[in-house]
This record gives C-alpha cells, sequence and structure tokens, in this order.
C-alpha cells in the first residue's frame, strides 16, 4: 500500500460467535482499518474535501458492526471491506483487522486479518 488513512483500535459492540451464548450477549470487537488512499489532493490543497473521511468510514463501520449478527468474525471481517470500498470512492484498497478480546483463554484476543482491493472494470 502507498499512502494510507488508518484507524486503530475501534471498540464496538456486537452479537458475534458460534455458541448458543454468543448468540445471546453483545460482545466487544477491535477493529484496526488500514485504507490505502491518494491523500496528496488533500495535503497539498489543504482542503477537507479532498480527504477520505476517517471520522465517516468510522461511524459508517460502528454502524455496520453494530447491528451485524455474524457468527464468524472472517464474515465481519469480509462485510466491512465490502463497505469500505462500496461506499468510499477514494478508497483502492482496506486492510481490516477483526480482533475478539478474550475469546480464548490466556490469550488477550484472536481474530483476522484481511486484505481486500477494489476491483478494477474491464
Amino acid at each position: 500500500m502507498g499512502d494510507r488513512v488508518f484507524v486503530e483500535g475501534l471498540e464496538i459492540y456486537c452479537i458475534i460467535g458460534v455458541q448458543p451464548w454468543e448468540r445471546q450477549v453483545m460482545q466487544k470487537v477491535r477493529i484496526d482499518l488500514d485504507i490505502e488512499a491518494d491523500c496528496s489532493p488533500a495535503g497539498r490543497a489543504d482542503d477537507v474535501s479532498l480527504a477520505l473521511d476517517y471520522r465517516a468510514v468510522s461511524k459508517r463501520v460502528q454502524q455496520l458492526v453494530e447491528g451485524s449478527k455474524f457468527q464468524l468474525v472472517e464474515a465481519l471481517a469480509e462485510s466491512t471491506a465490502a463497505t469500505v470500498l462500496g461506499e468510499f470512492p477514494r478508497a483502492a484498497a482496506v486492510r481490516v483487522r477483526v480482533a475478539k478480546p478474550g475469546a480464548v483463554r490466556f490469550a488477550e484476543s484472536v481474530g483476522v486479518e484481511i486484505v481486500r482491493r477494489r476491483e478494477v472494470a474491464s
């Protein structure tokens, strides 16, 4: 990735997991985003309208996650990546890391990390 916009440690509560008890309680997930986006137009012009709005991305991801009921962190990561690429045209690629703190005994957190790139029309 070249230029990137990042959001680290976005903590959101949602229904996630495959165990019956996990379908009944909200659990915390931590999401990190690294979004490939050309920052040079905004940087040169010092103009927010030319930037990828990390606040808008964060709010949209929060909205998506809070309303989700995925069983797998893999599915949550895929949906998050698709949302970022689908709704934010300045995003060329995204790395999404979804962590479930405390999901495994003796581990701080477990999860997945995926990278997805915008498909180029041929």
